[in-house]
Order: C-alpha cells, then sequence, then structure tokens
C-alpha cells in the first residue's frame, strides 16, 4: 500500500505548491499568494472534484491554469490509489495476513486454559465438540481451509478460535497461542504422522513443561516421540483392539468404561457384546497385529488374511481378504466376526 499512498501524496503536495508560487490578485488589484493552510484547504475540495469555487479571491490565469492541471493529477492518482487499494484488499496474500492478525488477537484475549489442536479431522472434530460439552476452550489449527471453514460454521456456545496453517511452523504454533500462559497442552492429530511428531518436539522444545498428547499409529513414531518424553502417545490400533477385547471379555466392564469416558450430555451408550468364536482378520499390518495380540489373549480363534508372505504370522491365508476362495479358506462360513484391517480403505 506504500505506493499508492506516496502517489497521492506527491500529486496533493504538487498542487498545494504550485497554489502557493502562483501569484493572483486581490479584490484591490493588489498581488497576494496562497498561504500553505488556504492553499491545502482549496485542495482538498478540488482533489475529490467537489468544488467550491475560486477562494479567498477571483483566481488569475495562472492559477487557473495550475488548478486545471492539479485536478487532473489528483483524480488520475485517486484512481491509482483506489484501484491499488482494492487490488491489494483482493490479493490472497493480504487477506491471509489480516486472517492471521485477527486470529492472533482472538488467541491473545483468551483468559481460561485451553489446548491447542492440531489437524480438525474426523478425530479433531470429535475431540473439539467434547471439550466444548465439557466447557473446556481450545484453539485449532489445521493446513486444510475447508475444515477450517467448517469449524467456523458450527455454533459453539463460546468462540473457539481456528486458523489454516501449517502446524509444523514455529511462528504459527506461536500465533496459536503455544507459549500462552493459559495454554495447558498440545494435541497432535494430523493425518500425517511426520507432522505430528514435528509438532510434539517443537512443543516440547518450545516449552518443556507443557502436556503434550500426539497420535501415532507406527512403532518407529511411538519411539520417536517417547524419546522427547511425549506426555501421552496415543496408538488408535491397540486402543480400538483394547476395547474389542474387553468387550469379548466383560460386556458390563467394557459398557461402564464408556459411560465413564462418554460426553456429557449425550445418550449414554449401549452394551456392544462380540460374539465368541472364530474370527477372520483380513490384514497383518499394525492394526491386524493389535487385534490378533489382544484377541488372541483373550484365547480367541483366529485365521489371519494376509498377501505379504513375509508379513504373515504362522498359520496364515497367504492371499486378499477380496476374494471369495481366501475367505472361505480361512473359514468365513463358520466365523462370527471379520476384521478388516488392510491399508487399502475401499477393500476393507
Amino acid at each position: 500500500m506504500r505506493a499508492p499512498l506516496l502517489v497521492l501524496l506527491g500529486a496533493y503536495a504538487l498542487s498545494i505548491g504550485g497554489l502557493v508560487l502562483i501569484p493572483g490578485l486581490d479584490d484591490k488589484g493588489n498581488l497576494w499568494y496562497f498561504d500553505f493552510f488556504h492553499a491545502f484547504y482549496f485542495v482538498s475540495f478540488m482533489g475529490s472534484t467537489i468544488g467550491f469555487g475560486e477562494i479567498p479571491y477571483p483566481f488569475s490565469g495562472g492559477q487557473r491554469l495550475w488548478t486545471t492541471i492539479s485536478l487532473y493529477i489528483c483524480v488520475i492518482s485517486w484512481l491509482y490509489a483506489i484501484g491499488s487499494i482494492l487490488a491489494i484488499v483482493q490479493d490472497p496474500a493480504f487477506r491471509r495476513v489480516v486472517q492471521e492478525q485477527r486470529f492472533t488477537r482472538r488467541v491473545r484475549r483468551l483468559t481460561s486454559p485451553f489446548y491447542l489442536v492440531c489437524g480438525y479431522g474426523e478425530t479433531g472434530s470429535l475431540l473439539v465438540s467434547a471439550l466444548h460439552r465439557r466447557n473446556i476452550q481450545s484453539v485449532v489449527i489445521d493446513i486444510d481451509s475447508e475444515r477450517i471453514n467448517r469449524l467456523e460454521l458450527e455454533d459453539f456456545d463460546f468462540d473457539i478460535p481456528c486458523l489454516s496453517c501449517d502446524a509444523r511452523e514455529v511462528k504459527h504454533l506461536q500465533e496459536a497461542g503455544i507459549e500462552h500462559p493459559c495454554c495447558i497442552g498440545v494435541i497432535a492429530l494430523t493425518d500425517n504422522e511426520d507432522v505430528n511428531v514435528k509438532i510434539a518436539i517443537t512443543s516440547k522444545l518450545l516449552r518443556p513443561q507443557l502436556k503434550v498428547i500426539c497420535r501415532a499409529e507406527n512403532r518407529s513414531t511411538a519411539a520417536n516421540l517417547a524419546s522427547f518424553n511425549t506426555d501421552h502417545i496415543i496408538d488408535p490400533f491397540t486402543i480400538f483392539a483394547d476395547h474389542l477385547a474387553m468387550a469379548l471379555r466383560a460386556p458390563s466392564v467394557h459398557l461402564l468404561y464408556k459411560w465413564l469416558i462418554s460426553v456429557p450430555n449425550l445418550p449414554l451408550p449401549t452394551a456392544i457384546r462380540p460374539p465368541r468364536g472364530a474370527w477372520v482378520v483380513c490384514g497383518f499390518g499394525r492394526f491386524g497385529r493389535a487385534v490378533h495380540r489382544y484377541l488372541g489373549f483373550e484365547g480367541i480363534d483366529l485365521k489371519v488374511i494376509e498377501p505379504d508372505i513375509d508379513q504373515a504370522p504362522d498359520g496364515a491365508i497367504i492371499g486378499r481378504g477380496t476374494e471369495a476362495v481366501t475367505l472361505r479358506e480361512a473359514g468365513i462360513e463358520k466365523a462370527v466376526g471379520i476384521v478388516a484391517g488392510t491399508d487399502i480403505d475401499i477393500n476393507n
């Protein structure tokens, strides 16, 4: 915005300077000159094309010529300035800066304890809603602008500051309030494990005493996070397998557990009673291994289908769970349950 403002100031300065220097005649025929105040006063309404007439005396020919030139200079300068400002306002980079500044001010004004949630996917949205129902403030950042737009349309009882940005950048974490005295924890829930690791490590470096919760689906990621003293490392596969085993072993205990962790003001969940018997596990990745480990500990008869012979456990059926022949070989007709745990969602 500097260039259009400088052009506008230059046009006004040139117009005022010319009026001060060009002589005129008063009502008695004496020579007179504009002083700076009256020249500024005249150019102020002349430049905006309002026009109040020739003051304080009728102009001389030289003053009228200079006024005509100044009028065109000022009008062109105004058109250039307004066009440039409109272009700047519509520029995505400028709008981005304005959004960041507004977001930073919203975070700075927070006075209640809050969690910084990095990632507003399916898990992040459920977490923010759960925190809201418990009257816990949160601040959300996510690289996907559509997710942030969806969050801004949510009807929450209190304001939840949110910004579309790369959570790996230290600058954005600072804007989101990681150094704010009311920040009580950082939760990394993006769909990229490398990003989650960087968020956790950066958070621990910026505020070692801050609680950091991070999702990790790979053992190497979990080990990396543990080396930086991440407070809570969440493995969704292990949690699911543990809950499934608990529901098989003691449905009432599992129901009580669900009640204790349920979100307030929502209907209590009903009991889940998975059948005991033969189960088929399709895929022996980290999810399949977790299910195989926990259900095997409960004494469940398991058959694993895995296309990778090097990854498959002893007794596994080598093949794909999408093929009827492989499923029949695994005993799908007699199975009471199937776990679709391959790395390809459409196959699952």
